[in-house]
């Protein structure tokens, strides 16, 4: 009980700090928006497979750049400070979760201004809701912890982008070909067993960092 209690003082804590100041997500909504606009004035349309590419490859920058507050921006004295109130377990969750319902906002709005500029060619739009949040929540959990790691080194962001791509990149692809079927109408169970490797890969990231992270979390 006192770990949920944590968890949820911590991620409410980032979720009102994120509201007062909107940088993370005003700046994450100007870079989709700004890189799409581009898009439109090059190709105007697109092919549907090119739209599924381009669509995870500015999504997976946009989580990259969202993902590295997690940690970088902390200073030492904050980090010191958190670790007399708070469990490291309870730290490394709430920042997952937080990461979690930033990054599907941005999956939304990426589908959005994607398919308000480009034109939306996905026919089953309920698996595409169901892959762009499960991507999403892959891109949070690994990242967040790609964040810890990165946070211990002097040149954290230049590490930050060394770890997280070999990490998401397999992902991404995964995303990509899930992406590519939801273009046509599939039963579920043409997606079933590929998202249940996704999700499996979340509980294998979510049970390193709980294992890992408090030692990261004493140095």
């Amino acid at each position: 009980m006192q770990l949920l209690k944590s968890i949820w003082f911590l991620m409410r804590k980032d979720l009102l700090l994120e509201w007062r100041e909107k940088n993370a997500l005003s700046a994450i909504v100007l870079y989709v928006l700004s890189t799409t606009f581009v898009i439109y004035q090059m190709f105007v349309t697109t092919e549907p497979e090119v739209w599924v590419a381009l669509y995870w490859v500015i999504t997976l920058f946009a989580a990259l750049n969202a993902a590295s507050r997690s940690f970088i921006h902390e200073n030492s004295n904050l980090r010191f400070y958190y670790f007399q109130l708070v469990s490291p377990h309870a730290m490394i969750l709430s920042k997952m979760l937080f990461n979690v319902v930033l990054l599907g906002i941005l999956a939304l709005l990426s589908t959005l201004i994607f398919g308000g500029l480009l034109g939306f060619p996905i026919k089953s739009v309920k698996i595409w809701l169901v892959i762009s949040l499960v991507g999403a929540t892959g891109f949070a959990l690994a990242l967040t912890m790609v964040s810890a790691l990165a946070s211990k080194a002097r040149n954290s962001g230049m590490l930050m982008t060394i770890l997280g791509l070999p990490i998401i990149i397999p992902q991404v692809l995964v995303l990509v070909d899930l992406s590519k079927k939801a273009l046509m109408v599939l039963p579920f169970s043409v997606y079933g067993t590929r998202l249940l490797g996704l999700l499996s890969i979340d509980i294998i990231i979510v049970t390193v960092a709980l294992v890992f992270f408090p030692f990261l979390w004493k140095d």
